[in-house]
């Protein structure tokens, strides 16, 4: 497939999700995945993978583009992810071994990468020392490295783009279940489809099940599922 018409693009997304106007911040995130993809995937790629990689960052940082840190406050980053929190053992089983660690390892990024085991294992796979520097997750750049190599590889939850968004399949529904189960999957699958038609100039259509009303602005604490 050809590379994306940038112009034509962001033309296009300003008005089907983000109400009329693109913010410089969101430009920049939006490019900051844009860039990534093209470094993998140049002319090759299967632009149903980038638009639902696209939809999959709109949705979890609340339209923002911009990586994100775990909210919530340090009460409850401590009571769900820390060894002197509510479950130590799930803690101590996800590498979050001393007091702190459950603010350290929260969730960061395009898509919440959380625990000191995911950091290091991830880290690891990308050359870039996160369990010394969790923070660099929020670096846009590195962020959608983790986002499109994760989201691609399965490192989330074993779950790769390739199984739902390859030749003639196009599973946006079941999609979700490389991230997150399927916890708003109908939602992010009208996002997907809107970010699709973006890129191809295409009249955006959805099924019954897919509810493509924008999301709130308010970043609540959610748990994340890796």
């Amino acid at each position: 497939m050809a590379m994306i018409d940038r112009d034509f693009f962001f033309q296009r997304i300003r008005q089907t999700l983000f109400a009329g106007a693109i913010q410089p911040k969101q430009a920049k995130g939006l490019t900051a995945i844009l860039d990534r993809w093209d470094h993998e995937h140049g002319n090759s790629g299967d632009l149903r993978q980038c638009a639902y990689i696209l939809a999959t960052a709109f949705h979890e940082t609340a339209t923002t583009m911009q990586p994100i840190r775990e909210r919530g406050g340090k009460a409850y980053l401590r009571a769900n992810y820390d060894v002197a929190g509510d479950n130590p053992v799930r803690a101590r089983t996800n590498g979050n071994t001393e007091p702190g660690d459950g603010a350290r390892y929260s969730g960061r990024g395009y898509v919440q990468l959380t625990w000191k085991n995911n950091y290091r294992r991830i880290g690891d796979l990308i050359g870039v020392d996160l369990v010394g520097n969790p923070d660099k997750a929020l670096e846009p750049e590195l962020a959608a490295t983790i986002l499109i190599l994760g989201m691609q590889a399965g490192w989330f939850t074993g779950r790769r783009l390739a199984d739902y968004f390859s030749g003639s399949r196009a599973e946006w529904m079941q999609a979700r279940r490389i991230v997150n189960g399927l916890d708003q999957a109908g939602l992010i699958a009208g996002y997907g489809r809107r970010f699709f038609a973006a890129m191809r100039d295409l009249d955006v259509m959805f099924s019954p099940s897919e509810q493509p009303s924008p999301p709130s602005s308010a970043l609540r604490p959610r748990r994340p599922h890796r």
